[in-house]
């Protein structure tokens, strides 16, 4: 099929072996306008790292482009209501307060200071939840999207500065380099993650880190429906497959942890900072 995901691997694919198969959108996922094209998708599973790769020949990009926003959001109006409900969420029930203790925590530990304003860039900052959250304890943020109505969501509703252009133009942009930068609910949506993540630690302080979610291959024994596995997802990942993309891309985890979160998602966190070697 046409998507090729990679992590590099230097096993080239050899242990690949075809997992779930969809002729038909499971229900839950955002209802895409393929343009007349089948909907027929599959999942690849490595048997050695335990890495998801998914195979189609549907132009993600393309919808994108058209109906993302309305199609999941229902526009402007709702990505705003969508916004206000989650960030509303009691502690308990939501998967964004337990995200924010978790990487303050570990900034702490880092020696970073949240007096006097470190910087986070968040890649693909969606709602804009978390770097709402950060802004609100203290952070100076910046948030980078490509979706011309995510980035009027961001800086009209958010309140944070936004950039609209790809991470890998960032270096030309950027005043100074950055504390931390997050992909939170990203990497998947990419088909070469690796080289993202090669683009960020170019941005990175000396003390910096990358803070990094994804979805889990612990979902698949629930079953080919979970989110996990929806069509936006290039990738889903093990403990092992997150190490094996932070080592080609220069980095090294400092933590890998699994979680359900209170949303019910399968989910992998790391923090991964610059190899020293």
């Amino acid at each position: 099929m046409g998507i090729h995901p990679t992590l590099h691997c230097p096993c080239q694919g050899r242990f690949l072996t075809p997992a779930f198969t969809y002729a038909a959108a499971p229900a839950g996922e955002t209802a895409f306008d393929l343009q007349g094209r089948p909907y027929l998708r599959r999942y690849d599973h490595c048997t050695v790292c335990g890495h998801w790769f998914g195979r189609h020949d549907l132009d993600l990009d393309g919808l994108y482009a058209r109906d993302y926003v309305d199609a999941t959001y229902g526009g402007l109006a709702g990505m705003r209501q969508k916004f206000e409900t989650i960030m509303a969420l009691p502690p308990e029930k939501s998967d964004n307060v337990q995200r924010i203790a978790r990487v303050r925590a570990f900034a702490l530990r880092r020696g970073i200071d949240e007096s006097v304003c470190p910087r986070l860039l968040d890649v693909g900052a969606g709602l804009g939840v978390f770097p709402a959250a950060m802004k609100t304890n203290g952070w100076r943020v910046t948030a980078l999207e490509t979706d011309a109505r995510t980035v009027q969501h961001l800086r009209a509703v958010v309140g944070v500065e936004t950039l609209d252009l790809p991470l890998a133009q960032m270096q030309e942009s950027a005043a100074e380099p950055f504390d931390l930068i997050a992909f939170n609910k990203v990497l998947e949506h990419v088909a070469d993650p690796v080289s993202l993540l090669i683009a960020a630690k170019a941005l990175l302080l000396q003390q910096g880190f990358i803070y990094v979610e994804v979805p889990d291959v612990a979902a698949a024994a629930e079953g080919p429906e979970r989110e996990e596995f929806f069509i936006e997802h290039h990738h889903v990942f093990s403990p092992a497959s997150v190490a094996l993309l932070s080592a080609r891309a220069g980095l090294s985890p400092i933590s890998i942890a699994r979680l359900r979160e209170p949303s019910g998602k399968f989910t992998l966190n790391a923090f991964l900072t610059v190899s020293s070697s």
